[in-house]
Order: C-alpha cells, then sequence, then structure tokens
C-alpha cells in the first residue's frame, strides 16, 4: 500500500523503535496507561472543539471493475450538539452510479459514524496493543493495534497513532468488522489527522469499498479550510469605528 506523504517524511528523520525492542521508560505498562488515558480524555476536548465547524470536502470515487468514476464537493457541517450533515456545493461530475453507490453512501456512514459512546475508541470497546513508538524532535508517536472487543458496527479492527503529549490522534487505519449495511460487504480505511491549535483535525480519507452488485469501490476525500460558527458570526458583525 502507498505510504501517505507525512508518513515518508516522518520515516525519513525519525527513530522508529519496534514493540520488542521499545524503551523501558515509554512502554511501561503504567506509561502506556497514561497515554491510553491522555487519548480518552483529548477525544472529549476534541469533539467539544469541533462542534459548530464546517470544512470543505473533495471527494473522488471510482468502480474501477465498472470503468466508472465521479467527484463531489460538499461542506461538512457539525452542529453545536455534534451531529453531522452533508450540503453539496459543487456540481458533481461523473457517472450517477458512482454518486448513488459510493458517495452517498460513504457520507451516510460519516454522519452516524461515532455520534455515540458505545462505539467510540475507548478501552471498553477495545483491546490496546503496543506496536512501536516514533520518537523525533523529543516528542513520542505511539502506535496502537486496535482489536474490538465485540462485533459491532461502527468498529474497526486496525491500527491508531497518537500524538504522545497531547493524545490527540494522528491516524487511524483498518478494516470495519461489520458494516452496517446489506449493500457493503467490507470497508477499509485510512484517515490522516493534522494539529490545528492543538486539536486534531480530519485531513484526508483513503477507503476501498466492497459493494455488492458493482463490485470494488474506491474513495478519496479530502477535508479542508476548516472554520467555525463563531468566526463567521464575527465576521459578519460590522465593526465600531
Amino acid at each position: 500500500m502507498r505510504l501517505p506523504n507525512f508518513l515518508l517524511a516522518l520515516a525519513a528523520t525519525a527513530l522508529v523503535v519496534q514493540a520488542a525492542d521499545l524503551p523501558k521508560s515509554y512502554a511501561t505498562p503504567d506509561n502506556l496507561k497514561e497515554v491510553i488515558n491522555r487519548y480518552v480524555a483529548a477525544q472529549q476536548v476534541q469533539q467539544e472543539a469541533l462542534k459548530g465547524a464546517r470544512m470543505e470536502v473533495e471527494i473522488d470515487a471510482q468502480l474501477p471493475s465498472l470503468e466508472k468514476n465521479g467527484k463531489l464537493k460538499v461542506l461538512r457541517i457539525i452542529s453545536k450538539f455534534g451531529k453531522i450533515t452533508f450540503d453539496q456545493i459543487g456540481q458533481f461530475i461523473g457517472d450517477p452510479t458512482v454518486k448513488k453507490e459510493v458517495i452517498a453512501r460513504y457520507l451516510e456512514l460519516e454522519q452516524n459514524e461515532r455520534e455515540k459512546g458505545s462505539i467510540a475508541i475507548t478501552p471498553a470497546n477495545y483491546k490496546f496493543q503496543i506496536n512501536a513508538i516514533i520518537t523525533q524532535n523529543d516528542g513520542q508517536t505511539y502506535i496502537f493495534k486496535l482489536t474490538p472487543r465485540r462485533k459491532a458496527i461502527g468498529l474497526f479492527k486496525g491500527e491508531l497513532w497518537l500524538d504522545g503529549a497531547t493524545g490527540m490522534p494522528l491516524k487511524e487505519t483498518g478494516q470495519m468488522v461489520k458494516s452496517g449495511s446489506a449493500w457493503l460487504k467490507s470497508i477499509r480505511f485510512v484517515r490522516d489527522y493534522e494539529m490545528r491549535n492543538g486539536i486534531s483535525v480530519l485531513k484526508h480519507l483513503e477507503s476501498t469499498i466492497d459493494v455488492r452488485v458493482v463490485g470494488k469501490a474506491e474513495l478519496s476525500a479530502s477535508y479542508s479550510n476548516p472554520t467555525w460558527q463563531e468566526d463567521e458570526q464575527a465576521a459578519s458583525v460590522p465593526s465600531v469605528p
């Protein structure tokens, strides 16, 4: 699988330590537990900070076996209550089958994903196993293997990359253990995040989906230009001379 650009740059300058050779100071049970607890707390901070946020999303999808593709630009809106909705802000270009069977189904999954605590990435839902620690510029990135404790819609088997200092997620990759749709047989994904003002914000997603009838689908989504409702309201208020 092609490595993301940020990972290639990271590997060129960082020290990657595999699980078998982890430094004791980083890999003690107490330290790993602290990192995981920091992540659980960071999730709450992240969710609160992203309420009221809007981001542009450029989606590129294709059905290789049918030689069909499509592109769509939408606005991803997170309400004050954390509900995710999408507004189309650009004209769809491509085959209607791609829009209906791939892009629409992806947006539906995105709206429902991890809105409830029952499928959050927590020790209650997952087993955490340390795979590696990347040390760079006196900071650490912790790579955990995630194994869901049960089969449920929204849970996945894969990896979670965490910033050691803040606990914020940097990357998620894996395969959903249950699609939640009769049309979708399996969903594999890679999500990359970037840090903005101490908060982890979704930057890019690559996904491969096995869709019944139409076959394998490939989808790429790039997230950009995040704004918050407060910023928009402030910008719309005329300044006082």
